[in-house]
């Protein structure tokens, strides 16, 4: 019996956007690992098929659909083994920011620009000594009339080279809570002071355009706020919930993917005349693993129910962040070391899987703020 109420619709959204990846993800994985960088032709391409931010209410130019549909994308991109096209990012992070926060205006201005992919979104939250605390965040926002002036560095931002439109996190230094100092404000790319710094290069993620970002006197309406002054940290705790979760239903997703690609490998590969699959210590990693794997998309698909319910699972949402990713990695670590010396080629899938399944354990928080979270919630 399956836990989510999965429909012909729905079913037919997955097949239509497999057949998407296979036109038009799948062929330049490769290439866009080697570039570096997702050519915007890809966002467009995703946008005109109508698979991102497919929640975004029709008044905007969205579809309005169910959360199971953003599932779907998030599930069916893990399989790519690509994180460079991210609209898991771009749909179920940034722009529910500007849907549950932004004015009339706004919305109406960048959502339409957003459910196309002519705009590409990022968040900038990371600074260089700030990570995953976000009340000890640098970047400054003065208010001067009618705009805000920004100042700082951010780092580690994803979409930060193709990125059109950022929520950015920055603190009004007049203000002593470090929590009621934060502020959310939406900037565009081109606004005067806005810089992009270098490209970083990463162990990992290698076609995910990943930027520093500077802001040197950057004027930017106060209109374009999100939410009311002080309310920053708070808003962004309270969008937490469904980033780390739609994070969990990845790092399952890969897992699986992880699994189902080594199963074929040792069935289909003969050591001393034997197919490797026949080795009982072969039989039990993958014994052990289908298991882990099973526990973990049971958990996730109960949690993914009681999110559309409403429910406040913020505590079995760190949980699930945690074990998945760290799940995931270990599943893509021990399927290597079943492949032996292929395992490491980088023209094949499970280096690029080994690799980029790393940062799932740091990125949406650390597991060991997940660890901190649990702990506090369970009254320790």
């Amino acid at each position: 019996m399956e836990i989510l109420p999965w429909t012909g619709e729905h079913r037919a959204f997955r097949e239509d956007f497999r057949g998407f990846l296979a036109r038009e993800v799948f062929p330049f994985v490769d290439r866009w690992e080697s570039d570096g960088i997702v050519p915007r032709s890809a966002w467009r391409a995703m946008g005109a098929a109508g698979f991102l931010c497919t929640d975004v209410p029709r008044e905007y130019g969205g579809r309005g659909l169910d959360f199971l549909y953003s599932v779907i994308v998030v599930d069916e991109m893990a399989k790519t083994n690509c994180y460079g096209l991210s609209p898991r990012l771009h749909s179920n992070v940034v722009v529910p920011y500007i849907t549950s926060f932004a004015s009339e205006e706004l919305k109406h201005r960048y959502l339409p620009g957003c459910i196309a992919g002519e705009i590409v979104t990022g968040i900038a939250m990371t600074e260089p000594h700030a990570g995953s605390d976000v009340a000890a965040i640098r970047t400054s926002a003065v208010e001067d009339g009618d705009v805000v002036v920004l100042n700082g560095q951010k780092t580690f931002i994803s979409n930060g080279t193709n990125g059109d439109l950022f929520v950015v996190a920055a603190k009004d230094p007049a203000t002593e809570d470090p929590h009621r100092a934060v502020d959310i404000y939406l900037v565009e790319g081109k606004t005067p002071g806005f810089e992009r710094g270098r490209r970083l290069k990463k162990a990992g993620w290698h076609s995910q355009d990943t930027t520093e970002i500077f802001f040197h006197d950057c004027r930017v309406p106060l209109t374009h706020r999100l939410g009311g002054k002080g309310s920053g940290f708070k808003n962004l705790m309270r969008h937490l919930q469904p980033e780390r979760l739609v994070v969990a239903i990845g790092a399952v997703s890969a897992a699986e993917w992880v699994l189902e690609h080594t199963i074929s490998h040792v069935k289909g590969t003969d050591v001393s005349g034997r197919a490797l699959s026949s080795f009982q210590h072969v039989r039990f990693e993958i014994a052990e693993m289908a298991t882990e794997v099973r526990i973990g998309r049971t958990f996730v698909d109960k949690l993914i129910a009681d999110h559309i319910e409403g429910m406040n699972v913020v505590r079995e949402v760190s949980m699930a962040k945690w074990w998945t990713t760290e799940t995931a990695w270990r599943i893509a670590d021990r399927c290597l070391q079943l492949h032996g010396r292929l395992g490491l080629d980088e023209s094949g899938p499970l280096a690029r899987a080994w690799r980029d399944l790393r940062v799932t354990r740091i990125l949406a928080g650390t597991n060991e703020i997940m660890k901190g979270i649990i702990a506090r919630m369970t009254g320790v």
